[in-house]
């Protein structure tokens, strides 16, 4: 498939919500990325990022949300390099993400209109 698309970076990670995971629909999202020139793209090895709508945000279960976070996907964020593109598609995982970490995770569509551009 010969697509219009120009690189916009050469790393990207990416966090599979919940959702993607438990309809296996996750590998499709790796599979456009990889149509991205030159994109080296990295699944995050991780379970749910923890917050799960609002409940990351809820007095009694903030510490829940924060420790399922740092399982895996906040640490493994926080060692990527400034440079390395963080794609997650579920919003409360962008939110927790940048919470968690500082770092702002995109959605695969952002980065698909960024190499559209």
């Amino acid at each position: 498939m010969n697509l219009p698309l120009k690189k916009v970076a050469s790393h990207a990670m990416v966090h599979g919500h919940c959702h993607q995971k438990a309809f296996d629909v996750f590998s499709p999202v790796e599979t456009v990325l990889k149509l991205i020139p030159d994109l080296k793209v990295e699944p995050i090895e991780s379970s749910c990022c923890g917050m799960a709508g609002s409940f990351g945000y809820a007095a009694d279960t903030i510490d829940v949300s924060l420790a399922m976070g740092e399982l895996s996907l906040l640490p493994t964020v926080r060692k990527a390099s400034a440079d390395t593109l963080i794609v997650a598609d579920g919003t409360s995982c962008r939110h927790q993400i940048h919470d968690g970490t500082g770092r702002d995770a995109i959605h695969v569509a952002r980065v698909l209109a960024m190499s559209l551009r």
